[in-house]
């Protein structure tokens, strides 16, 4: 049961719609039950005296009278049984994502992203139908299996176990078969999920993989991924051929015991004619239940080869969690205060700070400068709780980061990232994205404020226009500049800018900070930049060395020691002279 663990409380959730669709199941099949005694009936009077074909006419409309039955009632159990089976893939769904929500950064840089995909989809199905027809076929196949069988011995026990004997043979060979489905199902969803990852990653690569004319070898890769895929769904596929011909076997050797011996046992005058057709159409009826143990056994053991793929995500827990937080706490000031901090991203890895303490009042701006890879950008995710930072660590307005909600931290604390993603939807709606109750005037007014208005005017649908997957169809200037509009639209207590103007050229760049400058003098901005032109007016810039903090100052200190800052800042004059 340890499998069904996450899936259990959504069966009781929907237990009576389950249960009703059960019954109205079993009332279909005992209509159908009712009819091979019907017959018996109507042929064993064929010549009684008085037995009309008035008579066999009111047998005939009684049969086509339960089959009207039967088909109303089959729509019924196949709109509950099968409809939730959807309804509950949903929820999975839902709960899968509701899971992946809650994942922290480190689960997703070692995760691909068609792995995931595979097990929304490919798994999901398996599971459904495994919780749909699976249901179903049990059901069916117990209850009819157990009527069956016993209307047949009532008939004629001895020929009813006769029927019976090539069973045990059919029960060794699923237990078999069984197993080696399972696996051989398992790792197909592994070589799709292999095969999504290879295709998900080119079509997001493509531009890459065009740059540097490897469209062939791409090719190769996926021919290989894709010829994988199929050679574990042709192993899985002869298991199966084999299976269901097997089954078909066993039947066969039991229908032909019965047309011996029953047929024997009618001539002798052990049984009436009624009583044989009336055997072999229960014997007929067991077909089904006996077919139907093949699919049932494909269905659960493909459903749950997919439900532990699934339990594999729905195991892990999350490390980025609320469970030290206050809820009192439902805004932030700005005022950020970082003590002493030593950081590194696991204990065999050298520490990336090694006691860095910082003091940020509200309103300030805080500049940070440092070499690629010193952990620059670290800094800020330990603040956003991208990663789990050292307690008592950062301090937001006095009060300890983990005592915040993170929804919290992540409504009053925007940034701006290195790496700009916006949605394939419309440049308005990517705006809007953390505020999407805004008006267009308000979209209008950020988009002016990060000097990108004229740009999307210039655009055919202005606004409207949709962008491609990750903003592809502009220019990383336009993104980053449609990134910061999104900011400033959030106008949150802090606001992070991490190298977020590198690819706008230095008049846009001035234009842009001059307008940050003038909105946010009463709220607190952290700016990341390899540009000492895009961090002068800070209040306080920090370099980083070694996981320390190498100078203190504003721009001005900074100089007048002529150490780290003032070399980075002479270098990049020179080489805006020389791009003159």
């Amino acid at each position: 049961m340890n499998t069904f663990r996450y899936v259990l409380p959504l069966l009781k959730k929907n237990i009576k719609r389950i249960a009703l669709g059960i019954g109205i199941l079993i009332f279909v099949d005992s209509l159908q039950l009712i009819i091979p005694k019907i017959i018996q009936h109507a042929i064993n009077n064929l010549e009684s005296t008085g037995f009309t074909q008035r008579h066999l006419l009111y047998s005939a409309l009684f049969i086509l009278g339960l089959a009207v039955l039967t088909t109303v009632f089959k729509y019924v159990w196949r709109i509950l049984l099968i409809g939730n089976s959807w309804r509950f893939q949903n929820n999975i769904r839902q709960m899968y994502y509701d899971h992946l929500m809650k994942l922290s950064q480190s689960f997703y840089n070692h995760q691909k992203t068609g792995e995931l995909m595979a097990r929304a989809t490919n798994d999901l199905q398996a599971v459904r139908m495994m919780f749909g027809f699976g249901f179903v076929a049990a059901a069916d196949t117990i209850f009819l299996s157990v009527a069956s069988f016993l209307l047949m011995i009532s008939i004629n026990p001895k020929l009813t176990l006769l029927s019976i004997v090539p069973l045990p043979i059919m029960t060794v060979f699923i237990i078999f078969m069984g197993k080696r489905i399972h696996i051989a199902f398992k790792r197909v969803q592994t070589s799709f999920a292999n095969l999504s990852g290879m295709v998900q990653e080119n079509i997001s690569g493509i531009r890459v993989v065009k740059a540097f004319v490897q469209e062939e070898s791409e090719v190769g890769k996926m021919s290989d991924y894709a010829g994988d895929y199929v050679k574990k769904n042709l192993r899985l596929v002869s298991l199966q051929a084999a299976f269901h011909p097997f089954m078909g076997m066993i039947i066969s050797i039991s229908m032909g015991m019965v047309l011996v011996f029953g047929g024997t046992a009618t001539i002798k005058g052990d049984m009436n004619i009624g009583e044989y057709v009336a055997f072999y159409s229960y014997l007929g009826t067991l077909v089904w239940p006996m077919i139907a143990i093949g699919w049932i056994v494909n269905l659960y053991q493909n459903g749950t080869a997919s439900l532990k793929r699934l339990n594999e995500i729905l195991d892990i827990e999350p490390e980025i969690t609320d469970e030290k937080a206050n809820p009192k706490l439902d805004r932030t000031d700005g005022q950020i205060e970082i003590k002493d901090l030593k950081f590194s991203y696991r204990d065999d890895l050298p520490p990336v700070f090694d006691g860095i303490s910082i003091q940020l009042k509200k309103g300030d701006t805080l500049a940070i400068v440092g070499r690629t890879g010193c952990g620059k950008s670290t800094l800020v995710n330990l603040l956003l709780r991208v990663y789990n930072p050292p307690e008592n660590a950062f301090f937001i307005d006095g009060y300890e980061l983990y005592t915040y909600p993170l929804d919290v931290l992540h409504r009053d604390i925007a940034i701006v990232p290195q790496e700009i993603f916006l949605f394939s939807d419309t440049i308005a709606s990517n705006i809007a994205f953390g505020k999407p109750d805004a008006t267009r005037d308000d979209i209008e007014r950020v988009a002016r404020l990060a000097s990108v208005h004229d740009d999307i005017a210039g655009f055919k649908d202005g606004y409207e226009t949709t962008v491609g997957e990750r903003g592809v169809t502009l220019s990383g200037g336009q993104k980053q500049r449609i990134a910061m509009a999104r900011a400033f639209l959030c106008n949150p207590a802090v606001l992070i800018l991490d190298d977020s103007l590198s690819a706008v050229d230095t008049r846009t760049e001035k234009e842009i900070l001059e307008q940050i400058v003038e909105l946010r003098r009463t709220k607190t901005t952290i700016i990341i930049a390899h540009r000492i032109s895009s961090i002068q007016h800070a209040e306080q810039t920090v370099v980083i060395e070694n996981g320390k903090i190498a100078e203190r100052g504003n721009h001005e200190e900074l100089m007048a020691l002529g150490s780290i800052y003032a070399e980075l800042y002479e270098k990049q004059q020179i080489e805006e002279k020389l791009k003159e």
